[in-house]
């Protein structure tokens, strides 16, 4: 099951083209939530740190989960992914940067991916 994020994670990145934000050094807060009834899930999310995209990953995480970052040097391009653990159930993953309009998709079943990107 994570080596299905990290292949996700790595295609994803491959084609998401990333580009610093024109206010590099404005400080944005980026929320990521995750919510369902899957009983289990793995998460995948970006950060960033001196204008550098990074990904981190928490597994086996029940359900809901919440991380809000705070953060200069933002660079477009960031991605969420949430992977149903095997008991199946559905996930939603949920981005939002600062106030803005937040970037969702669903995943149901045992071993299925939702992904949030274009954040």
């Amino acid at each position: 099951m994570l080596l299905a994020v990290v292949i996700l994670l790595a295609g994803g990145c491959a084609v998401l083209v990333v580009g610093l934000s024109n206010e590099a050094d404005k400080t944005v807060r980026v929320t990521y939530e995750v919510t369902g009834d899957a009983r289990r899930v793995n998460i995948a999310y970006s950060t960033w740190q001196d204008g550098e995209r990074r990904t981190r990953q928490e597994e086996d995480r029940p359900l809901p989960w919440r991380k809000e970052l705070r953060t200069k040097g933002f660079a477009k391009g960031g991605l969420l992914a949430v992977t149903v653990g095997p008991d199946g159930g559905t996930a939603t993953c949920s981005v939002r940067i600062d106030d803005g309009d937040p970037r969702t998709d669903t995943a149901s079943g045992a071993s299925a991916t939702a992904t949030c990107t274009g954040f």
